[in-house]
């Protein structure tokens, strides 16, 4: 069971969106809130909520998410230098939007760990 998410919109051209790439599987655009000097988001275009949704019959799909990365970082010429990709699954894991979707971060250099995790204490 799926529902009307705001990359939907974007699929469906209700809300316009900086699109970068598009194929029959797939759309790549860019980030309303960017954390890298490029932050494209790729998603399918088949409604998949969270990495825990995706089925077996998805392999390819998701598979291809990856590829079109790889084909957006060779293009706008980041490829060789690196970039970041991330997954985000429900909300400790960062999700904001339930569609599966793929962080495509470029144009700086990248550290680890990421970022701060959010500590959860007891009360």
């Amino acid at each position: 069971m799926s529902q009307e998410t705001i990359f939907s919109k974007i699929i469906n051209r209700e809300i316009p969106a900086d699109i970068q790439y598009e194929d029959d599987k797939a759309l790549a655009f860019t980030d309303v809130n960017p954390q890298a000097p490029v932050h494209l988001l790729i998603i399918p275009k088949k409604p998949i909520a969270t990495i825990n949704d995706i089925a077996e019959e998805d392999r390819e799909l998701v598979g291809h998410l990856f590829v079109v990365a790889a084909k957006i970082a060779a293009q706008k010429g980041f490829a060789d230098e690196g970039y970041r990709v991330v997954m985000n699954c429900n909300d400790d894991g960062g999700q904001t939007v339930y569609h599966l979707h793929l962080h495509l971060l470029a144009g700086k250099a990248f550290g680890w760990p990421p970022y701060q995790d959010r500590i959860k204490r007891a009360e």
